[in-house]
């Protein structure tokens, strides 16, 4: 599909912005009870709840593009502890244990902090006005 290509550029920006608002919804319901779940109210010192620190700051900062390579190498560092801390002692596979979004995003992010932000993002504006 080559007609796609040219947007690339914006898709990884796309890409950037869903998978942190994606992300920032589970330290929004840990930390500020939006939208409820079971998973609202945490204790913020728990593992969940620092968790849910680097979900609710990295997740922001991700959306908007700022310091989005390391952010985004952090949350991946994040997520693969997720996978192993609290679905790989379940079973070999993501799609027994429960991980599989732990997985992804965990890759998604790593891609990101190699692949940078794209052109709809903070960093990028900064760096326009660097020049």
């Amino acid at each position: 599909m080559t007609f796609l290509s040219r947007f690339q550029p914006q898709l990884l920006s796309v890409l950037r912005i869903m998978s942190a608002l994606l992300l920032l919804q589970h330290g929004t319901t840990k930390h500020l009870a939006f939208p409820p779940s079971a998973m609202s109210n945490i204790e913020t010192f728990s593992l969940g709840g620092v968790a849910g620190l680097f979900e609710l700051v990295g997740g922001a900062l991700l959306a908007i593009g700022l310091w989005s390579r390391p952010v985004a190498f952090v949350l991946s560092g994040l997520m693969a502890a997720a996978y192993f801390i609290g679905h790989a002692g379940r079973g070999f596979y993501p799609l027994l244990n429960g991980g599989e979004l732990a997985a992804l995003y965990c890759f998604v992010f790593l891609y990101l902090a190699a692949a940078g932000p794209g052109p709809l993002s903070v960093d990028a504006i900064l760096r326009r006005k660097g020049r």
